[in-house]
């Protein structure tokens, strides 16, 4: 029987191109996972802004964590009504923490000329018309964006895309950005509270 003995060269090659292809795809895959999209480019003054912002939302998350800390606490049988119950005293005990908080204490101008134009150049051509087509099916007869209040449970909101969200300035577990609408609000999770927003924050 005749043994055929590789050629050593060809055998490196083969391998060369089989790594070259397994790194193309590592990258592909690596590319496509929102989370680990490339941050924007940002000039040292957005990122002393996003810093800035991302602090005060701490300092919130702070605040709120002590509220919750004098609240009553919910069993884990507890009713609709406790649970209700529960959160109408949480909004109302943050809202008299917050007294005073109004439009643009988080969303100050630096900040939110950074968000307004990582959306434009987030959101071009098809990408832009979908993002606003999913954005205004919105239902918002009848609702009040008011800062310290709490968004009403019955109205819709937009989720906003993985993709997005690993561009914009990053917010504790406690708190979300949701589109109402073309504007962007920054909101409690728990209670709903309306922390801040931004209106017509779409392009």
């Amino acid at each position: 029987m005749k043994h055929i003995i590789p050629d050593p060269l060809r055998v490196v090659g083969v391998s060369l191109i089989a790594l070259s292809f397994a790194v193309t795809v590592a990258v592909a895959q690596k590319t496509d996972n929102p989370a680990l999209a490339p941050a924007p480019v940002t000039s040292p003054a957005e990122k002393a802004a996003i810093e800035s912002f991302e602090n005060h939302v701490k300092d919130y998350v702070k605040l709120r964590n002590k509220v919750r800390e004098t609240a009553p606490k919910l069993s884990k049988d507890a009713t609709p009504e406790q649970i209700h119950a529960y959160r109408t005293t949480l909004e109302e005990s943050l809202r008299n923490a917050r007294k005073g908080a109004r439009r643009g204490d988080l969303f100050k101008p630096d900040i939110t000329s950074f968000i307004r134009r990582t959306l434009k150049n987030e959101f071009q051509g098809r990408d832009r018309k979908e993002i606003r087509d999913i954005a205004f099916e919105t239902e918002l007869k009848g609702v009040v964006l008011r800062v310290n209040y709490p968004y009403a449970d019955s109205a819709e909101q937009s989720e906003m895309p993985a993709t997005l969200l690993a561009k914009l300035p990053q917010l504790p577990k406690e708190v979300r950005y949701r589109f109402v609408g073309s504007n962007l609000i920054l909101v409690d999770r728990e209670s709903n509270v309306i922390l801040d927003f931004m209106p017509d924050a779409l392009p």
